[in-house]
């Protein structure tokens, strides 16, 4: 049986290519892009089950109105994959107001407004899958990274607790968490900060720290993709990658070992 799948951010990268993924296979497809000609070609292939919908996400209003569109034009919605975004790049001093909360406004509120429109009918039919895009820098951090860390640590705790409210609606909560992939999220799309030379040093470290195997190729993750839509008890989360569980699997367990060194501390903080 064909699902209603509405995906933000569809005009390039993941977005583009799971749009294209699920129309292939006979999905009905709401793309949401700011941009509507990226979406020309799709289009004229899939005339009857692709509907383009011009979105800035961080339009509340546009977000709920674009949400409702496809519940009008298909009858229902099954799927919501929240994957518009972009990464700001530079120090955290570096980092200027604007470019702050605009990460945050793209990253985050744009999810949460979008979360929020399919929230109502998916209450109403008792189902639904919400898929949120996150990545491995929403468990992990890396420098030069800092805001986009922290938005999608934001997504992160907003999901989880979301999860929990909406489970007995029927609803599912995914958050996939890619490692790098070779989109134009790291190019084109992305937001650099005026440098300061202090920090020059940090970031040749990480630049000099990447290699081609640190990319995955974004056309693999299809079939993952694919397969947690189609599943019928899909995980709270989902790594994308062969590098991020490795990397939160010692980030992680230095964490542990760190509490653990410091547990007698915690509590007797606790006063009683």
């Amino acid at each position: 049986m064909s699902k209603v799948i509405f995906i933000t951010g569809a005009s390039r990268g993941f977005g583009r290519i799971w749009a294209e993924a699920f129309l292939k296979r006979g999905d009905k497809v709401a793309a949401t892009a700011r941009n509507l000609d990226a979406l020309d070609n799709l289009k004229k292939q899939y005339p009857d089950t692709l509907l383009p919908i011009r979105l800035d996400v961080t339009d509340r209003d546009a977000a709920f109105a674009a949400i409702n569109k496809t519940k009008e034009h298909f009858g229902r919605l099954d799927v919501v994959i929240n994957n518009a975004g972009y990464g700001l790049f530079g120090a955290i001093e570096e980092t200027s107001e604007k470019e702050a909360r605009n990460q945050m406004e793209a990253n985050f509120f744009g999810l949460l407004w979008v979360t929020q429109a399919a929230l109502p009918i998916m209450r109403a039919q008792g189902s639904g899958h919400l898929i949120q895009l996150s990545s491995i820098l929403g468990v992990v951090t890396l420098p030069v990274l800092g805001l986009y860390n922290a938005s999608k640590f934001a997504v992160e705790g907003l999901s989880e607790t979301l999860a929990t409210e909406v489970k007995g609606f029927g609803i599912n909560v995914t958050l996939v968490e890619p490692n790098g992939f070779a989109t134009d999220w790291g190019g084109a799309s992305a937001i650099q900060t005026s440098p300061l030379a202090a920090y020059e040093p940090v970031k040749k470290a990480f630049s000099e720290g990447l290699t081609d195997d640190s990319w995955g190729r974004p056309e693999a993750t299809t079939a993952a993709i694919l397969r947690l839509v189609d599943d019928a008890n899909p995980p709270l989360r989902l790594f994308l990658g062969k590098i991020a569980y490795p990397f939160a699997k010692q980030v992680y367990s230095d964490k542990l070992a760190t509490w653990e060194q410091w547990a007698d501390v915690a509590v007797a903080a606790h006063g009683k």
